[in-house]
C-alpha cells in the first residue's frame, strides 16, 4: 500500500470516532502520565499525540504518509532519531501495517529512554486475518499476546503489563475508511459474522507496557 493511498484516507482517520477515543487510548495516556517527552509512531490521525499533549507531554509525531501531517515522515522500521531520544515511545493500531514488525519494535526500543507502549488488534484466527486483508490490502498481520511478548523481549524490553481490550465500533464506517465496498464488503461480513451485531463489530485489542533493560 503506497503512501498516496494513506494520503487519501488521512481525513477519514482524523475524523474517525473509533480512533479519536476509547479505553485503549485512555490507557496509553495513563501509562505515559509521568513522562516529559513522547514519540507517536504511525501517528495517523494524531489522536495519541493530541491526548498526550493535553496531558502536558512534549510529543513528536512520525508517519510514512505525507498526508497524515506528522512532524516527521518516516517508517517505523527506520526512525531518524538518536538512541534514547524520548521518555515514551508509543504506537496505537498501526503495527499490523508494519512490513517488518520485529525491526519496528527494535527501533521503538532504541529511541526510547524508558518505556515503549503498544496497542494493536490481536490475532483472532485465519478467517479474521483474511477479512483484514480483504478490507484493507495494506494489512500485514495481527499478532498473539505471546508473539507480542516475544517481540518486546527480542528488542530488550521487559514486559511490565498487558491488557486485553474489547473495541466495539460501527461496521459501516470501519469498512468505509479503507474503501471496502460491494462483494469485498460482503466477504468481510461473512468472515467476521460471529463478531458483528447489527452495525457493530467488536475487535480484540492488546495493550503492552514495556521498559528498557
Amino acid at each position: 500500500m503506497t503512501p498516496s493511498v494513506w494520503d487519501e484516507r488521512a481525513q477519514a482517520y482524523r475524523e474517525s470516532e473509533a480512533h479519536r477515543e476509547g479505553p485503549d487510548l485512555d490507557l496509553l495516556v495513563e501509562w505515559a502520565a509521568d513522562a516529559r517527552t513522547a514519540l507517536d509512531v504511525g501517528s495517523g490521525g494524531g489522536h495519541v499525540a493530541r491526548r498526550l499533549r493535553d496531558g502536558g507531554l512534549d510529543v513528536v509525531t512520525v508517519d510514512p504518509a505525507p498526508g497524515m501531517g506528522a512532524d516527521v515522515q518516516a517508517a517505523a522500521e527506520d526512525l531518524p532519531f538518536a538512541d534514547a531520544s524520548f521518555d515514551v515511545v508509543a504506537t496505537r493500531v498501526a503495527a499490523h501495517h508494519f512490513g517488518d514488525v520485529a525491526a519496528a519494535v527494535a527501533e521503538l526500543a532504541r529511541v526510547s529512554a524508558d518505556r515503549v507502549l503498544v496497542v494493536d488488534n490481536l490475532f483472532m484466527g485465519d478467517a479474521a486475518e483474511e477479512a483484514d486483508r480483504v478490507r484493507d490490502p495494506s494489512h500485514v498481520r495481527n499478532y498473539t499476546e505471546q508473539e507480542w511478548c516475544a517481540l518486546f523481549e527480542g528488542a530488550g524490553l521487559t514486559v511490565m503489563e498487558t491488557r486485553r481490550v474489547d473495541r466495539p465500533m460501527r461496521f459501516g464506517p470501519w469498512l468505509g475508511r479503507s474503501g471496502c465496498t460491494g462483494a469485498a464488503a460482503g466477504r468481510v461480513r461473512e468472515l467476521l459474522a460471529d463478531r458483528i451485531d447489527g452495525d457493530t463489530i467488536t475487535l480484540d485489542r492488546i495493550a503492552l507496557r514495556g521498559v528498557k533493560g
